[in-house]
């Protein structure tokens, strides 16, 4: 039976880590991944470390908000943040990249009155690494211990849910088991049937080390291509490099789990299943996945609350590319939508 350990091992107030002056604002101001050196320095944003249980297993979970939070408050919408396959998910949403602007979709969310929280999986980051290879199916008992210490700390029956690249499968599969905890979808990178897909081609490559080893080496050059596989000049070259020197801290290898179930047992969401209204986000150049693949998953959803979104000048790596802004707008729109008046 899943269980979690009760509240943050450490709560505090802390500076916002690797702002650029003058970055995005609370409040719907404009988004600016590069800013003016005369522009004040944005507020300090709450934090908290946290932990959940899936039977022996520690998951690391990590919150930020505007303020801190506090008995008899009005609830804010809570956006739960889903990393992908190769780093876990401080490193994926809550970057810093120094002199570069911007990095942190934790940040950005948090000013806007967000409620924003992320985990390690199981043998990712700061969680408990296995012998186990962390594969989509584990990845939704991990939401599923996960949402259990979101619901008991914001007293929130139901949340946005954000997934990129492997973790939109992830996100996709956990809004199929559990449709009554998710409010707003949102998936990005994400591939259905893999038809179509160059860098699943590839991979598949290595289909038969993926079935007999539970982990992968990653290193520098690994990260760094991450950035440049699909098309090089979308990412601006100092976030590879923070990204590496902040996630090779945890190790040289991941789990190869979701790597062989997107190379070998796609489909994996079947989209009549999943309920709720849907964001589908594409980078121009991604090569994860086919337009045509995701349209067709795409006319597949069941609810007519759902859009599908191309960003020009992005990749796979969208929500760390250059464009970054245009995913926190597209995102906004659809998680703010105003509801139905005709039902």
């Amino acid at each position: 039976m899943m269980g979690e350990e009760r509240g943050p091992t450490r709560r505090a107030v802390v500076a916002t880590a690797g702002l650029g002056l003058g970055a995005a604002l609370a409040g719907g101001a404009a988004l600016a991944p590069r800013a003016s050196a005369k522009e004040a320095l944005p507020p300090e944003i709450w934090s908290g470390d946290y932990w959940a249980k899936k039977g022996d297993v520690a998951l690391y979970m990590y919150r930020k908000r505007a303020t801190p939070p506090h008995p008899g408050e009005k609830k804010l919408p809570v956006l739960f943040l889903v990393h992908g396959s190769s780093v876990s998910g401080r490193s994926s949403f809550d970057l810093s990249v120094p002199g570069a602007g911007e990095y942190s979709l934790m940040n950005v969310f948090a000013r806007w009155g967000y409620d924003v929280w992320t985990m390690d999986h199981e043998g990712y980051g700061r969680s408990t690494i296995t012998a186990g290879n962390s594969d989509i199916k584990s990845g939704v008992a991990d939401l599923e211990a996960g949402s259990a210490v979101v619901a008991r700390e914001t007293g929130a029956a139901k949340f946005h849910l954000f997934g990129e690249s492997s973790g939109a499968l992830r996100a996709a599969a956990f809004a199929m088991a559990r449709p009554e905890r998710v409010e707003r979808l949102v998936l990005e990178a994400f591939v259905w049937t893999g038809q179509g897909s160059p860098t699943l081609a590839k991979r598949a490559e290595q289909l038969d080390y993926f079935r007999t080893h539970n982990r992968r080496k990653r290193d520098r050059a690994m990260i760094r291509s991450i950035f440049t596989r699909d098309k090089p000049g979308t990412s601006d070259p100092r976030v590879a490099e923070a990204l590496a020197d902040t996630e090779l801290k945890y190790g040289d290898s991941v789990p190869t789990g979701t790597y062989l179930d997107m190379t070998a047992h796609l489909p994996l969401i079947d989209p009549a299943k999943v309920a709720s209204p849907v964001l589908v986000v594409r980078g121009e150049y991604d090569g994860i996945a086919s337009v045509q693949d995701i349209l067709n998953f795409f006319a597949k959803l069941p609810n007519p609350d759902r859009q599908f979104a191309i960003l020009a000048g992005a990749a796979h790596a969208m929500t760390l590319g250059i464009n970054r802004a245009q995913l926190w707008h597209t995102m906004h729109g659809f998680l703010d939508m105003p509801p139905r008046l005709d039902v």
